[in-house]
């Protein structure tokens, strides 16, 4: 019997009071029809009702793909446990995602798990484990110490529990049960195998998949199109028939944000530097051109989201070979190529390699990507990192936790300040024109998504660096070590400081080359 359905009629299935589970990493295989039928669903009749959605990562951009802002529904959403959030303002009204709303109004239990304990918690549900234990995060805003991931007063149970075991501290995920799991491939066949061709990343689809059949659950995949039975080779099937209840076939859906079919993102090509988006020349691109000089070659590098990613597509512009003398991934198991920046993020152009997202936090864990870039929203005098809350956003903490605390080599990339902040660069030099609204360096952080500090303390190297100036993180705190010709060191950069900073005995000039 075919599997074949519509979006209404498999979405029509979940009844109220169920978890719902769903892949997706921003645009990327995201199953966007489904989200969209069962916020539809909704709207018209007020069911399902009280549902809680888990995601290991924030899925869609909110904006063409709306992904989980379509289920961002009082009423229809209980609770979200997820990885991370989209947090972007809609250019066209200034609006924050429905999601975001309805979050700071405190309407829905929400929390924030890092990606890859949520991946590796997946793996224990399919296995009827009791839960996930890990070292990773404690003392961070996973901690039950310091909120328990929570990011909203409505969220009162304890996801998250510090554990003794064999003398050491543990942060324990418990598990519970997935009723329906929604995931996207590119092709089933008449029986359900499904397959990924067209899909850049394989994320955390097979995971999924095979929690909710461990819990007597339904797995619902949105694919582009049906093939015969018996076409495709075993080997392109990663998903096999027996875990996929419903296929939905949805013509025409992006592949990803502002992306159409192209190659690029599935497979090698030549030249790839001269086929990516050049970065606008700003102070943006002095931080990236000057992240850019920590990488080596031979050493697997790692990259966030935000403006340290954009460090890969400054090195290709200067070293137009970069994909074949580097080896760079990201948190979503894309190797090879060049990292993309903004809403393209996490799927590399022209890859060599691809892992799934339990696999690759897998690689992650292990230590093996020795040098990592992550983006800072603020940094505070003890040497702990926040991008998990601050403000009007809160976006979590991604893969952040896992690439910071494992790599031997750490670079914390963005402006020194931000909201506003304007500077100038010409003559290999940087004027600061006006400065930003909100200090990026703080006292303490709002939340505290890893503990550089502590990191330093047991052997790793830190490093801070802005558009004006440039810290290497100390047992004893920062120290300035590069600062931008131009600027003015009291004004611009030691009296902008909440705390003490330490100024090296041979403070050097940043090259005068990044301010082209």
């Amino acid at each position: 019997m075919s599997k074949v359905t519509t979006a209404a009629q498999a979405v029509g299935r979940i009844r109220d009071g169920q978890t719902v589970g769903c892949t997706g990493v921003i645009g990327w295989i995201t199953p966007d029809a489904l989200l969209r039928a069962l916020g539809e669903r909704h709207a018209a009749t007020s069911a399902p009702h009280g549902l809680t959605f888990f995601f290991t990562c924030a899925t869609g951009d909110a904006l063409g793909i709306p992904g989980m802002d379509h289920v961002a529904r009082a009423g229809l959403m209980k609770r979200i446990v997820s990885g991370s959030y989209v947090n972007p303002r809609d250019p066209a009204t200034g609006e924050r995602p429905a999601l975001t709303g309805l979050i700071r109004a405190d309407r829905i239990e929400a929390y924030n798990w890092p990606i890859g304990a949520a991946m590796h918690w997946l793996r224990e549900v399919a296995r009827k484990g009791p839960g996930h234990l890990t070292r990773i995060g404690l003392g961070t805003h996973a901690d039950p110490r310091h909120g328990g991931g929570r990011l909203t007063d409505r969220a009162r149970d304890d996801l998250v529990e510090l554990v003794e075991f064999q003398g050491q501290e543990y942060l324990y995920y418990p598990t519970w049960n997935l009723d329906v799991g929604l995931i996207r491939a590119t092709s089933a066949d008449e029986d359900g195998n499904l397959s990924f061709e067209g899909q850049p990343l394989l994320s955390s689809c097979l995971a999924l998949a095979l929690a909710v059949k461990s819990c007597g659950g339904r797995v619902i995949a949105q694919v582009d199109r049906v093939v015969p039975r018996g076409s495709r080779a075993a080997g392109e099937v990663r998903i096999p028939a027996p875990l996929v209840d419903d296929v939905v076939v949805a013509e025409g859906e992006p592949v990803g944000t502002g992306v159409g079919r192209d190659p690029g993102y599935l497979r090698p090509v030549a030249d790839p530097a001269a086929l990516v988006p050049r970065l606008p020349s700003g102070i943006d691109k002095v931080v990236a051109r000057r992240t850019a000089a920590e990488l080596r070659e031979g050493e697997t590098a790692i990259f966030g989201f935000g403006n340290s990613s954009d460090a890969v597509l400054a090195l290709a512009e200067d070293v137009p070979d970069a994909a074949d003398r580097f080896l760079f991934t990201t948190e979503h198991g894309s190797f090879g190529g060049l990292v993309m920046g903004g809403w393209r993020f996490s799927a590399n152009y022209g890859p060599t390699a691809l892992l799934d997202g339990p696999a690759q936090f897998d690689f992650i864990d292990a230590g093996l990507c020795r040098f990592a870039a992550l983006a800072f929203a603020q940094f505070d005098a003890e040497g702990r990192v926040n991008v998990t809350r601050f403000g009007e956003a809160n976006p979590g903490a991604g893969g952040f936790p896992h690439i910071a605390d494992r790599a031997r080599r750490l670079v914390f990339a963005g402006t020194f300040s931000t909201g506003g902040l304007k500077a100038e660069c010409g003559g290999g030099a940087l004027r600061i024109v006006r400065e930003g609204d909100i200090a990026k360096f703080v006292s303490a952080v709002d939340h505290t998504t890893y503990h550089a500090g502590e990191g330093v303390r047991r052997g790793q190297e830190a490093r801070v660096v802005t558009e004006r100036a440039v810290f290497d993180l100390t047992r004893d705190g920062l120290v300035l070590v590069e600062t931008a010709p131009g600027v003015d060191v009291r004004a611009d950069i030691l009296g902008r400081m909440p705390f003490p900073v330490a100024v090296a005995r041979d403070v050097a000039p940043m090259d005068p080359a990044l301010f082209r």
